[in-house]
């Protein structure tokens, strides 16, 4: 493909948790492609979401919100962050506009600053503000820090508003250069990542209080079966004993529900029936236990994960 009139470059999407970054990646995207939920720290791995146009593509690099670690896993997902502004073409970094600017912005916005990429600052659910007077303070207090940004685009993920501007002024900040991933790949993980992610899409939304951030999603087994049907074997981890009837819920209610919803999704996305085996499992303090977190969710190999441009080329 020729390169001089085709754009396309990786756009990490940075910001502290719950933002809405991993929706702002939806609506640009025009469909679901990474999961979300009105809960802190939902996006625990970093993942890149392929947009491809006739003349652009743009690699959205999905990440964990940047915040204080205070677990080992918590580490981790502050590491995948942080690396992920690393070797880009474009950043852009989300703000809640309902919340003001808090220490924690500002805090992103020193590392944003350091980076030294190009960013554009998105300020994100202007559709719950009843005065919009504040916008204009919260783009003064973050470019009075983060002094790459390059432009300040107020908008609705959820409603749409002032999405094409956004798209518009990314595209613009693109270097011309190769198409890096083929026109029908729309996500760089494998299946089995996709799958633990629908289903712990679902455990976030079903159970409250600490439950959803105390468990975990492992793909056991993944096989097509005689009859066309996709087998999938998973296990939920949960941290101690007295969580694991809470997933089970009464007379199994409760994981029953949570089957129901991911195999749905799944089938959606896979476009075949699925058979989903759900299991729950005990892993004590598993989200403080370098083994698992490396050799069982992969995030030692996430970490050092730098953006290779010419290698992809």
């Amino acid at each position: 493909m020729e390169h001089n009139n085709f754009k396309s470059g990786f756009v990490t999407v940075a910001g502290k948790p719950n933002v809405g970054k991993s929706t702002l990646i939806n609506a640009l995207m025009g469909q679901k492609v990474v999961i979300v939920s009105d809960k802190p720290q939902t996006t625990r791995h970093r993942i890149n979401c392929i947009l491809t146009e006739n003349n652009y593509q743009i690699v959205f690099v999905d990440t964990p919100g940047i915040h204080k670690p205070l677990r080992k896993i918590g580490e981790y997902m502050y590491n995948i962050a942080v690396h992920a502004l690393e070797g880009v073409d474009l950043i852009l970094f989300v703000v809640d506009a309902t919340e003001g600017i808090r220490k924690s912005d500002l805090q992103v916005a020193e590392i944003i600053k350091n980076s030294n990429i190009p960013t554009i600052l998105v300020v994100n659910k202007i559709d719950k503000l009843k005065d919009r007077g504040y916008i204009d303070n919260i783009i003064h207090q973050i470019e009075e820090i983060c002094t790459n940004i390059v432009e300040s685009i107020p908008v609705s993920a959820v409603t749409g508003e002032n999405l094409s501007e956004l798209k518009l002024a990314i595209i613009g900040h693109l270097p011309y250069g190769p198409q890096f991933y083929p026109e029908d790949i729309i996500i760089d993980k494998p299946s089995r990542f996709i799958i633990s992610e629908i289903i712990r899409e679902k455990v976030f939304h079903l159970t409250r209080e600490e439950i959803p951030h105390s468990t975990g999603v492992v793909v056991e087994e993944l096989k097509e079966r005689e009859n066309g049907v996709l087998y999938v074997r998973a296990e939920i981890y949960v941290e101690r004993e007295s969580q694991k009837p809470i997933i089970i819920g009464k007379n199994g209610s409760m994981i029953k529900k949570i089957g129901e919803l991911a195999r749905k999704d799944i089938e959606f996305l896979f476009e075949t029936k699925v058979y989903l085996d759900l299991y729950v499992k005990v892993r004590e303090k598993w989200r403080d236990n370098e083994n698992i977190l490396n050799n069982v969710m992969g995030y030692n190999a996430e970490v050092t994960k730098k953006i290779n441009k010419k290698a992809m080329k």
